[in-house]
């Protein structure tokens, strides 16, 4: 198989979806692999580095679109890459369709199957794709709200953890999982009077043993978030549902019983956000003002720090990749649970369901269109 590797061209996107040690791996199974140049230049990988391990480095994303039979990414395509995708070729990325159905609708037009990182699950339901970019996300979420909480940013001018003699900030965490509680590890770690929200009970019990008393834990319904967001100046959304749009869970209306200045970090946005004023930013303007109130809704996150979060990732995806080009995407679907779960689009049928209802869409099921 034919592999390629193209350079981001999301603002800001400096992660890359392969390392050396992936080209390695796809080289020595016997298969070809064309990276764009410079592509790993955001993490700081040469092409030298990639030609060392047998890769064919390639001057044009066009070019590769033209002969790759598997395109890996990190981010979803955009639109001048649009014409260059083809019925029935394999793109293995971040597609997040739930969020936009504009991009669902032009993928679905390309023909390509895409597999999406984000809906790959692994014997027992979790997301080990989507897990190394949420710890980094969860912990990006409170550095980049302590820094939007000074007031040169528009925030009320409050240092997270305080110092003696002062009151820290209050930080609220909506949601426990992998986001949240990195979340909380920094802000408890950097001094912050912190409370996460779950609807898991079980959850914030785990929680509660780990942080013995250093964080406050809430179970999450609709009453408690109202009362815990007007005495919060930082909220951090990393509410989730699997492959479909984020509920809203702090509304319009909320805003206006929060302090002027306070900071709210939407970690969902990749999935339509789970803050009723949110829409998407981007690391050049990653911010924007609802009611005095500071919105962060980069939808790419982990791309500000691209060589931690590219070797995390394809720590990840790399094995998933060799697979799906030792086999081929129908063979590997049918013999990897996790990988039939990351079918989302295939020759224009749409095979992943939470997207389906979402924008109410035909639904096709997987088993169809793999025979």
């Amino acid at each position: 198989m034919i592999v390629g590797i193209l350079k981001e061209i999301k603002n800001h996107e400096y992660r890359v979806g392969m390392t050396p040690a992936g080209v390695e791996m796809l080289v020595s199974a016997g298969h070809s692999v064309l990276v764009e140049t410079k592509a790993g230049e955001g993490p700081g990988i040469g092409d030298a580095e990639y030609k060392t391990v047998g890769a064919k480095i390639i001057d044009k994303a066009s070019e590769i679109f033209a002969k790759s039979d598997m395109i890996i990414k990190v981010k979803e395509p955009l639109e001048p890459e649009f014409p260059m995708m083809r019925k029935g070729q394999l793109m293995f990325t971040y597609f997040h369709l739930a969020g936009d159905e504009k991009l669902t609708r032009r993928v679905l037009d390309t023909g390509v199957v895409g597999i999406a990182y984000e809906t790959i699950e692994d014997s027992q339901g979790r997301l080990p794709l989507l897990v190394p970019m949420s710890e980094v996300a969860g912990r990006l979420s409170i550095i980049e709200g302590a820094k939007f909480l000074e007031r040169p940013q528009g925030g009320r001018g409050i240092l997270l953890g305080g110092v003696p003699g002062t009151e820290p900030a209050n930080v609220l965490i909506i949601g426990a999982g992998v986001v949240g509680s990195n979340a909380a590890a920094m802000a408890v770690g950097m001094g912050a009077n912190t409370t996460i929200m779950d609807k898991d009970i079980n959850r914030l019990r785990e929680l509660d043993r780990i942080y013995q008393g250093r964080l406050r834990t809430l179970k999450s319904n609709p009453w408690n978030v109202r009362k815990a967001v007007k005495h919060a100046d930082l909220v951090v959304g990393s509410v989730l549902v699997a492959g479909a749009k984020a509920p809203w869970v702090v509304t319009r209306g909320m805003l206006s019983t929060m302090r002027k200045g306070s900071v709210m970090v939407d970690v969902a946005i990749d999935q339509g956000g789970c803050f009723e004023t949110s829409h998407p930013t981007t690391h050049a303007e990653p911010v924007f003002e609802v009611d005095g109130i500071v919105h962060y809704c980069v939808a790419n996150m982990p791309g500000c720090v691209p060589r931690t979060s590219t070797f995390a990732l394809t720590n990840e995806t790399i094995p998933y990749a060799v697979e799906l080009a030792n086999k081929g995407w129908k063979k590997a679907c049918k013999e990897n649970h996790g990988l039939l779960t990351g079918l989302n689009v295939c020759n224009g049928k749409l095979t992943c369901k939470p997207v389906a209802d979402v924008f109410k869409m035909p639904y096709t099921p997987p088993s169809e269109v793999l025979g």
